[in-house]
């Protein structure tokens, strides 16, 4: 990429929407400038396993254009298997919950009030991807670009731009736009909206692990979401992501994330940044009574691996309308963050990513009115996806937000 003369485009964030986004941008030869937290790409866990929809596939797509897509094409695991690539299953029984699909989710099993993106979502399987892996592809040919252990914490405009502000008080170069992609914690999307972007604590907690591939040869190729009904303190859930290859393969890892209605998984301290054996205890604790086919994941799963994660989401009305500022905008969970019910979070954050990208691209770098126009088409869609992971989470889990629900 080879630098013009204007001012670049500053970033806030180094995770998957904020890396795809400056594609686009090296793709057109805009200058850009990544700010990251963190002190490196492999400072912490990078989660669980993402399931794209057609929609976020075609985002991607187009976002990293010819060059790039067949590489991230190629490393997608392409999942079918029972049901078109999904099922459910009782965890106590290991049998498959009967009933009519519907969007490849079975119709008497969904019980959230949403409706599900489609897990099916090219030539009739199931497309996933690591979130790590998914960062690193996105990531080449940025690295230069970036810029470790600087943490925005606000932001102020200037005659002719804007500039970051770090937590230390130090400031960045002055650049022609500032876009906040770093996630639910953002302080840009706070002070940009004037305090209307609000991230909500459902309560409920989840466990996410990992098991030698030979644990998963009693499932078999498929996407599986199990549940149990029978825990006095709430429902169960996991979902898992079962590829057709290197099941014979003890040295190959196999993702699953369990969740569960609020008060089931406490984490001590209610810490849910704890990873290890904390977690793995619960995880086997509560599949302790759990079918034989499905067990092995949680008896054989790496326990240094295993980690928490806590469920949140925007306000369930959706994306809030604030005063445009033509010099910065928001991307990904900065402006919608979502509950994993559906797969809805990560395949909205790429089509901001493609989007705003494109937009830039056309006008050949900032321009009067690109986030306004950006702002009114994200806005649409990512209010209708926020509505449906919320009403899916809140059915599942048994979580609400109310005027007593507390903020993150």
């Amino acid at each position: 990429m080879s630098l013009n003369a204007r001012k670049p485009i500053l970033i806030s964030g180094a995770g998957i929407c904020a890396l795809l986004f400056a594609q686009t941008l090296r793709r057109a030869s805009i200058p850009f400038i990544i700010f990251e937290r963190d002190s490196s790409i492999s400072f912490r866990a990078q989660g669980y396993r993402l399931r794209l929809s057609e929609e976020g596939l075609s985002a991607i797509e187009s976002a990293l254009g010819p060059e790039a897509w067949p590489k991230f094409w190629a490393t997608c695991s392409k999942t079918g298997g029972t049901a078109g690539g999904f099922a459910a299953i009782d965890a106590l029984t290991g049998e498959e919950v009967s009933g009519p699909l519907q969007n490849g989710v079975r119709i008497n099993d969904r019980e959230g009030r949403g409706q599900p993106l489609a897990l099916i979502s090219r030539d009739g399987k199931v497309v996933g991807i690591a979130r790590g892996e998914m960062r690193k592809l996105f990531m080449e040919g940025c690295e230069p670009f970036v810029q470790w252990s600087h943490q925005v914490t606000s932001y102020e405009l200037t005659p002719s731009g804007v500039r970051a502000v770090f937590a230390d008080g130090s400031k960045s170069v002055e650049g022609e736009m500032l876009v906040g992609g770093e996630g639910i914690s953002s302080k840009i999307a706070k002070q940009l909206s004037q305090g209307k972007i609000k991230v909500y604590d459902m309560g409920s907690r989840g466990i996410h692990g990992q098991a030698p591939t030979t644990a998963f040869k009693g499932l078999g190729e498929g996407v599986w979401r199990m549940m149990d009904d029978t825990n006095p303190d709430g429902k169960v859930y996991a979902m898992t992501n079962v590829r057709p290859n290197d099941m014979d393969d003890p040295n190959v890892m196999f993702g699953w994330t369990m969740s569960a209605q609020p008060g089931v998984i406490e984490p001590p301290n209610n810490d849910y940044t704890i990873v290890g054996v904390a977690a793995a205890k619960i995880a086997k604790e509560l599949t302790k009574n759990w079918h034989p086919r499905i067990k092995p994941l949680f008896d054989q799963m790496n326990e240094s691996e295993a980690a928490f994660w806590k469920i949140t989401c925007s306000s369930p009305i959706g994306v809030p309308e604030w005063p445009n500022e033509p010099r910065v905008t928001l991307i990904g969970d900065a402006v919608h963050g979502m509950t994993p019910a559906g797969g809805n979070g990560a395949n909205t954050a790429v089509r901001d990513s493609a989007l705003l990208g494109r937009l830039l691209a056309e006008a050949g770098g900032y321009a009067d009115g690109v986030t306004a126009a950006y702002e009114k088409e994200m806005k649409v869609y990512a209010t209708e996806q926020v509505k449906a992971s919320y009403g899916m989470a809140s059915g599942s889990f048994g979580a609400t937000i109310d005027e007593n629900t507390p903020t993150v």
